[in-house]
């Protein structure tokens, strides 16, 4: 396996010594994904998923090239131009957050290089601005809030307060959980991206008169909420999507979780044989349970080696449709 992990505030001479390391392969892929700061266990998850998936492969015609976007869309963008003007990579891969998916997807597939994505999926990207060259591999933004917002009907719940981040996902999640719901809002709160002070917020729920609170807060946002909304008193029923419930969150919180309810499309108990292989390897390679962003970055090398395995990246027709 041909691999190689740079970061992007390292130094121009350590760049270059470790661009001399890398060897061409039969397809060249670019992981952009966050490593450091509030989201970087969305990203490390997505990165550990995916190579997991190329070592038990054994597949050596696959090299990866893995940058910290820092959960910048400006350092997101910077990375791609040069992964792909500079590195020369088949297939760029590994955003987590939308607004950086946005900065980067549409100029990636214009350029004819395939973009696999293993979380972020906008609804700008879907639909009549989907792409030939744009595969989502875990889901488009709105999926899993229907999932929820028609739950909070089966549990007869009328007047929910909503929350989310205001950026692209956080305006899907709202959407699509409005989508299914038939109840009334007692509220619907747009927070800061990377905010980690909810107590107006959770002063606003109080007051608000809901029944029931469904809110979209991934990585630290997330864990920070619920703790905060645990130590409240508030005890309104929690909805979650299942950001807003992962293993590195529910790890965090603890008891503060006991209760909640999470819609998701994978858990670690899913019993199917691939599943329990999955995380019993991941657990073995890594030394901690997966959550659903390891199996998509799994699931997103499995698909690019699938491909592999029935057509070569020259020919972009055959690839795509492989």
């Amino acid at each position: 396996m041909r691999t190689r992990t740079m970061i992007v505030a390292a130094s121009a001479a350590a760049l270059m010594a470790t661009s001399a390391m890398a060897q061409d392969g039969d397809v060249k892929v670019g992981m952009i994904t966050t490593l450091s700061g509030g989201g970087a266990g969305l990203g490390i998850d997505v990165r550990d998923g995916f190579m997991l998936a190329v070592k038990q492969s054994g597949n050596e015609n696959i090299e990866v090239v893995i940058e910290d976007d820092q959960r910048k869309p400006e350092i997101a963008v910077q990375l791609a131009d040069k992964m792909i003007q500079a590195e020369d990579v088949d297939v760029l891969t590994g955003i987590i957050w939308s607004n950086l998916a946005m900065a980067v997807v549409p100029s990636t597939v214009n350029q004819g290089v395939i973009y696999l994505s293993p979380n972020a999926g906008p609804s700008q990207l879907a639909g009549q601005g989907c792409h030939e060259n744009y595969f989502n591999v875990a889901w488009q933004n709105d999926n899993l809030h229907e999932a929820a917002g028609a739950y909070a009907n089966d549990a007869g719940f009328t007047n929910s307060f909503i929350m989310a981040p205001n950026y692209p996902a956080g305006q899907d999640a709202l959407t699509g959980y409005k989508r299914f719901y038939e109840g009334e809002l007692a509220d619907e709160v747009f927070t800061t991206l990377g905010q980690t002070d909810y107590a107006a917020e959770i002063a606003q729920i109080r007051a608000s008169g809901a029944d029931s609170v469904y809110f979209f807060l991934p990585g630290g946002m997330g864990i920070s909420f619920l703790k905060q909304y645990a130590d409240s008193g508030v005890d309104i029923p929690v909805i979650g999507p299942a950001f807003s419930f992962d293993q590195g969150i529910l790890q965090a919180v603890g008891d503060a979780a006991l209760g909640v309810k999470n819609t998701s499309q994978w858990s670690k108990d899913l019993d199917n044989e691939a599943n329990r292989a999955f995380v019993a390897s991941f657990q073995a390679e890594y030394d901690r349970l997966p959550s659903l962003y390891a199996s998509q970055g799994f699931d997103t090398a499995n698909l690019l080696l699938s491909a592999m395995e029935k057509a070569d990246i020259s020919d972009m027709d055959a690839f795509r449709a492989a």
